[in-house]
């Protein structure tokens, strides 16, 4: 599965500014015929919580009817990041999954708000699994902060994922937080990890780029810098199965004990 990551410079409450933005690197990274694109976290508004009302996609209309005409367009999967999603209940931040045919596969919403980013103030937090398949391949969606919570990753790894897409728009100051945590989840899991960051700046945040695609023995196929650009991989999804064959970790589990 040839990935590529589209390290997206987001700009502060413009939903028109990006979707021209993430069509022209879409386009971009299409060209070189990935079987699939991904996104970074609320890539159309950026972290302008307090006009969500105004600038949030009402039910991600907007993204879908966008990313369905761009996936059908070069036939390629896409993990449409996240987006601010105006529901009759509230408004989430919700990835969307398109497939080569432009059909919406799949739809997460992030289960764990920042409140450190004041997300709890605005957003309404999911409640359902990111579970989905590619191609055939059993993947799972979460986003950013879910990357801290082992427990909700192993949930969707225990039920088959061989690949964990995130999008984030993780802060600077804590790099070495998401390439510790990248690396130890795919080891723990013994799965791929394909980690889509933001760059640049927002009125309070510096955000600190470094997507990466990440093997099951906890390897780094591939990591961005900390500028706009288009990272590309291939995942061998046979490793996924060679490794967790070689060390059998979720055949040991013994999870009526976790309690």
């Amino acid at each position: 599965m040839k990935i590529a990551l589209i390290q997206l410079d987001i700009a502060f409450g413009k939903p028109d500014v990006n979707y021209a933005a993430a069509e022209r690197l879409i386009r971009e990274a299409a060209a070189g015929r990935p079987d699939c694109l991904i996104l970074p976290e609320l890539w159309t508004t950026g972290y302008d919580l307090t006009r969500l009302d105004a600038i949030a996609d009402p039910e991600g209309q907007a993204t879908g009817s966008f990313i369905s005409g761009l996936a059908r367009e070069y036939g390629v999967n896409i993990v449409a990041g996240s987006v601010a999603a105006r529901q009759a209940s509230g408004i989430t931040n919700t990835m969307y999954v398109f497939g080569r045919t432009g059909e919406r596969i799949a739809e997460y919403s992030k289960l764990h708000l920042f409140k450190l980013m004041e997300e709890h103030l605005y957003l309404r937090p999911g409640a359902a699994k990111g579970l989905f398949r590619l191609d055939g391949i059993p993947c799972a969606g979460l986003i950013c902060y879910d990357l801290r919570f082992p427990e909700w990753v192993r949930v969707h790894m225990a039920a088959g994922a061989e690949v964990l897409f995130i999008s984030a728009e993780w802060p600077l100051p804590r790099l070495a937080h998401w390439r510790a945590l990248l690396i130890s989840r795919a080891i723990e899991n013994q799965c791929y990890v394909v980690a889509c960051n933001r760059v640049g700046s927002d009125p309070a945040n510096a955000f600190a780029g470094h997507s990466m695609i990440i093997d099951p023995w906890g390897d780094i196929v591939c990591e961005a810098s900390g500028r706009e650009e288009i990272l590309s991989g291939e995942l061998d999804l046979a490793k996924v199965r060679e490794v967790r064959g070689h060390i059998p970790i979720f055949a040991d589990r013994r999870p009526e004990l976790y309690r």
